[in-house]
């Protein structure tokens, strides 16, 4: 565990001091084999293989490795973590990047083999100027996915517009959902999304992601570079609205260029704020979304039960009306309105924001989990359950 430990600072050095080029510091990493053995090379080998006159070179050295090392003992003491290509749990779809990164920087209450790992991952951009109609469409298409047998991970990238309505219709649907940051992981942009931010990092299945050194300020070119990551770790892109020239774009392009499915809702000819969806469509960057009702399969997703579109309360009502007391079928109703509305919520919430029993709640919640309406972790934390019987 040491060497690897030392081996990941090493890849978080090299990912801080080529990050505006990783394809660079990427095949640096391959030719030596080890990110570690990099910071041991002296100025003639450094020269040999970067070239005289590299700007880089000169932060090669051992005194970056152990401030490296530092920062990254800082960051699990703060819960954060730095996933490298050296691990395991390294993203599979973003490992096949040319461009990946060196690493990312993760903040979760759930592992990256948990994130990433078990479902699919579809990214949802847009506008940051959604009109009403985008909103809702954005809305809609959260929803139908989250009623799809296999429910997937919405990946967005915290921005105001279609990303934060992503983010937020993800969650009240009981989807986990990730957010791509354009800064370092301990600095939330914008600001007014901290709250949002902090819940996905505290409900399970969802993370905030960047590549991003802690410490990073939001600048305009880190948008640009950041849509790669949001790009590289989904099967499948969608967006929402877009102008003729904005960072949804950029993504799609990223998409394409990664061999993965883009998918763009239309707009009027004369809107100019689906000007880009609507250019997307007709070069044939993008299939065009025209119909909710197979867009889950068309997205590679198990076909979405009929049942599954049933309200989640009226589906439970249904289940366990008649055969348990009606007190006890009003206490499960509240519980599971309740992880609706509050997903990660864990027992003691649940007992404090109804004035429950913990007994009661306990109770409740394990019948809720037993019978397919919820999903816990191992402190008890709940979601609503994808796959709803």
């Amino acid at each position: 565990m040491e060497g690897l430990f030392y081996e990941r600072a090493a890849l978080a050095a090299l990912g801080r001091i080529f990050g505006y080029v990783p394809t660079v510091g990427l095949s640096l990493y391959e030719h030596v084999g080890s990110a570690r053995d990099i910071f041991s090379l002296g100025p003639k080998e450094l020269s040999s293989l970067l070239g005289h006159y590299s700007p880089y070179s000169a932060s090669i050295n051992m005194e970056t490795l152990e401030k490296e090392i530092e920062e990254l003992e800082w960051l699990s003491d703060n819960g954060g973590r730095f996933v490298s290509l050296a691990d395991k749990d390294y993203p599979d779809l973003l490992r096949e990047c040319p461009d990946r990164p060196l690493g990312i920087y993760f903040r979760s209450a759930s592992s990256p083999t948990e994130v990433f790992g078990l479902r699919s991952s579809i990214a949802i951009v847009g506008t940051r100027n959604l009109t009403p109609c985008g909103k809702l469409w954005c809305e809609r298409i959260v929803r139908s996915l989250s009623e799809s047998e296999s429910s997937p991970v919405i990946v967005s990238g915290l921005a105001f517009g279609a990303d934060s309505v992503a983010h937020r219709t993800a969650l009240e649907c009981g989807l986990p959902t990730v957010g791509v940051m354009a800064t370092g992981i301990d600095n939330v942009y914008p600001w007014q999304h901290r709250e949002l931010a902090e819940r996905m990092v505290e409900t399970p299945g969802c993370a905030l992601v960047t590549d991003y050194p802690p410490k990073t300020s939001p600048v305009a070119l880190n948008f640009i570079r950041r849509n790669r990551i949001i790009a590289g770790l989904s099967s499948s892109t969608i967006v929402i609205e877009s102008a003729e020239k904005g960072g949804s774009l950029i993504t799609a392009r990223y998409a394409n260029d990664y061999s993965r499915d883009v998918y763009a809702l239309p707009g009027r000819v004369d809107d100019r704020k689906s000007a880009g969806c609507n250019s997307l469509i007709r070069k044939q960057m993008a299939e065009i979304i025209d119909s909710l009702e197979d867009f889950p399969e068309r997205l590679g997703l198990s076909k979405t039960s009929k049942k599954a579109r049933e309200d989640v309360l009226q589906n439970a009502e249904k289940f366990y009306r008649g055969s348990l007391p009606s007190d006890k079928v009003g206490a499960i109703l509240e519980i599971l309105e309740e992880v609706k509305r509050s997903p990660g919520i864990d027992y003691d919430g649940l007992s404090s924001a109804l004035s429950l029993p913990f007994g009661v709640v306990a109770e409740c919640a394990g019948l809720l989990e037993n019978d397919g309406f919820i999903s816990t972790d191992l402190i008890k934390r709940c979601t609503i359950n994808g796959k709803i019987v």
